[in-house]
């Protein structure tokens, strides 16, 4: 390719709103003549090669706005250590089909048994897949709808939780709430019901939820948003965290 000929492409590129393309254009010209590729191969090896590029800009992008604690995957869920747990149930939902009907997926089960893992892999897929992700603690959201009311800003607030096209809510049921902050969840989920997806992590069952949020009543009214588009996959086995301490002291003890 010429000097002259990559100074026009270039600014084509440019004016077209494909910044990649000069640059794998090359690349791709090798590669095409390689495998003798006709011209209409050739131009979907280029577009191809520009939509990949920008679906990891967006990705990465995606990623960073959501607030995803780590990146985690499926692969790296040990199911052998959960033998109650059906894998097929998990890689259903990694299909996302709960995400694209706008329905939601409960993960529950005591600490340690790896909801969160699960949870965090199911938001990269959703980011990986282009919908908008964001993930805080229910204590978390709790604090900051709480300072937005108080300032005067709870509209505003909720915005952050109801955008999104799947809200990941970690970690339900560590602290009880209070009936007026049980209120504030309850307007997040009742105004996301059918309108967008829910990731919900809790070591508590859903009979226990009225503890969680001072009112039977209250808690009932989220559990029926909640459940009536939802997958709930119930994780009844040992700690990760405890076979990986246990682990390490018998290392300890071996090498004593």
């Amino acid at each position: 390719m010429s000097e002259m000929v990559g100074t026009r492409i270039r600014t084509a590129a440019a004016k077209l709103g494909l910044p990649d393309l000069a640059e794998s254009l090359k690349q791709c010209a090798g590669r095409a003549d390689e495998a003798r590729m006709g011209y209409l191969d050739f131009l979907d090896l280029v577009l191809a090669e520009e939509l990949a590029v920008r679906d990891d800009r967006c990705f990465r992008l995606g990623m960073r706005l959501s607030k995803l604690p780590h990146h985690k995957t499926l692969d790296e869920y040990d199911f052998t250590f959960q033998p109650e747990l059906d894998p097929r149930k998990i890689k259903d939902l990694a299909t996302l089909a709960f995400v694209e009907a706008k329905g939601n997926a409960a993960l529950l089960g005591l600490p340690g048994v790896g909801k969160t893992h699960i949870a965090v892999a199911l938001s990269v897929a959703a980011c990986r897949a282009g919908f908008s992700v964001y993930v805080t603690s229910l204590d978390d959201m709790v604090r900051q709808l709480k300072a937005a009311e108080t300032a005067g800003r709870l509209n505003d607030k909720l915005r952050t939780y109801l955008r999104p096209g799947v809200l990941f809510v970690d970690e339900v049921g560590y602290q009880p709430l209070e009936r007026a902050e049980a209120n504030l969840v309850f307007q997040v989920i009742s105004k996301r019901y059918e309108k967008g997806s829910i990731i919900l992590t809790s070591h508590k069952t859903f009979s226990e939820w009225g503890q969680v949020f001072g009112d039977e009543v209250l808690a009932t009214a989220i559990i029926d948003r909640l459940l009536h588009h939802c997958d709930v996959a119930s994780i009844n086995g040992p700690s990760y965290r405890l076979k990986n301490l246990l682990a390490a002291i018998e290392r300890d003890n071996n090498t004593a």
